[in-house]
């Protein structure tokens, strides 16, 4: 017998046990009063369907196995698929009936975590959480330009190189004086808490083709973009990440590390007039060395992208063109172009338009696992299922991102 199974009968054992035993109780009590009190039903009615969950999940392993025995499995990932299989039918009776007996354990089995309850709350299953990070992937902006890492701890550090060693030229016996060396920086970026609540009935819970895990990912991934979506680009780093617009800047002909470097865009809260218009723009791509620039990417908002789309160069061609080629992107100045409506407008001191090698100076953290704690009890009839995550974000290369300053 796998250790999969060993455990799932145990489980099944065990809460069967725990059944008679509230069920003799509630049998006595009907004998000596005439009925049971309604705790004593309810706990019965609770571990009834933690035996039923417990079945099933013992009979679906039981039919892995018997398909693994019969070839029908490929080798070495038999146990694996059992343990995530195991995780996601307990996740399931949690989901609908709260019980949650032996679901840190299998937790453990199925790899999401090796602790006991270092958060609170259940883990989700791989493929709910997977879900998650499909849609957040695809609907926020900075997750597709940014480098994205999970991370096993709560703060993730880099150490990086800031420059400084020095080097000189020297004849075949000269004397060779001795060269600075490079300063390194510690950088840190901390994982931050951000949840969702999502709410539902428990008549919708009850019903068998309502997909809860389906229901789950849909509403808190819609919920996790948005919330740090704007926490990328705007966020202080306190209770959040910290958003590219959260750093100093300083104008780029005095650029130093830690701070964001910028151009001006040459007229009063606006781009200057044609034809100079787009000098602006070159500039903010030329500020960007070219090791970065050649995988640099413009990012505003759309009301940017509207007033950037009626600029031209000297020769009066568009700066802005079209993809007018299957698979083809849209470009500026020969560069993709990113929208998030999170970046500022057109106005008086804002940094309205940002160009980098995102994925080289941003950085984007996870921390493994998308918990949930279900409360069915504070807005009855409605179960609330309080869903977190953890996300932490920082500039991770200073030289890597520039900014265009709209001039005051």
């Amino acid at each position: 017998m796998s250790e999969a199974l060993a455990k799932a009968v145990e489980n099944l054992g065990s809460s069967f046990e725990q059944f008679k035993n509230a069920n003799d109780l509630r049998l006595a009590e009907v004998e000596k009063k005439g009925t049971a009190s309604a705790e004593l039903r309810e706990k019965v009615d609770t571990i009834s369907a933690a035996v039923g969950e417990f079945q099933k999940i013992k009979d679906q392993i039981d039919a892995i196995e018997a398909a693994a025995n019969r070839g029908a499995l490929g080798g070495g990932g038999a146990v694996d698929s059992k343990a995530i299989i195991e995780h996601s039918e307990g996740f399931n009776g949690f989901m609908r009936r709260g019980i949650d007996d032996g679901l840190r354990a299998l937790e453990i089995n199925a790899g999401l975590t090796t602790q006991s309850d270092p958060d609170g709350g259940m883990i989700v299953p791989v493929e709910v959480d997977k879900e998650i990070v499909r849609l957040a992937g695809t609907m926020s902006v900075m997750r597709s330009l940014a480098t994205v890492r999970p991370v096993g701890s709560a703060v993730y550090k880099k150490i990086i190189n800031k420059g400084g060693s020095t080097s000189g030229w020297v004849g075949e016996e000269e004397t060779r004086s001795e060269t600075n060396t490079p300063v390194l920086a510690a950088l840190e970026f901390p994982t931050m808490e951000l949840y969702a609540e999502p709410h539902a009935t428990q008549t919708m819970l009850d019903d068998n083709e309502f997909n809860v895990e389906s229901w789950l990912a849909d509403e808190v991934a819609i919920e996790f973009v948005e919330q740090e979506g704007a926490a990328f680009i705007t966020g202080n780093g306190v209770k959040r990440p910290r958003g590219i617009l959260g750093y100093d800047t300083v104008a780029n002909a005095s650029w130093i590390h830690g701070k964001l470097g910028f151009v001006t865009s040459g007229a009063a809260a606006d781009f200057a007039a044609a034809p100079d218009g787009g000098n602006a723009l070159i500039n903010l791509q030329h500020s960007l060395k070219s090791v970065y620039r050649s995988n640099g990417t413009f990012l505003m908002n759309d009301l940017t992208m509207a007033a950037v789309r009626q600029l031209k160069d000297g020769n009066g061609a568009y700066l802005w063109r079209p993809g007018i080629e299957a698979g083809a992107s849209n470009t500026l100045l020969g560069k993709p172009v990113a929208i998030d409506d999170t970046m500022p407008d057109v106005a008086a001191n804002a940094f309205a338009i940002a160009f980098g090698d995102f994925r080289r100076g941003y950085v984007i953290t996870d921390r493994m696992g998308v918990r949930v704690l279900r409360d069915p009890y504070t807005n009855k009839p409605f179960v609330k299922f309080y869903t977190t995550k953890r996300v932490g974000g920082g500039v991770q290369n200073f030289q890597a991102i520039k900014l265009l300053k709209i001039a005051a």
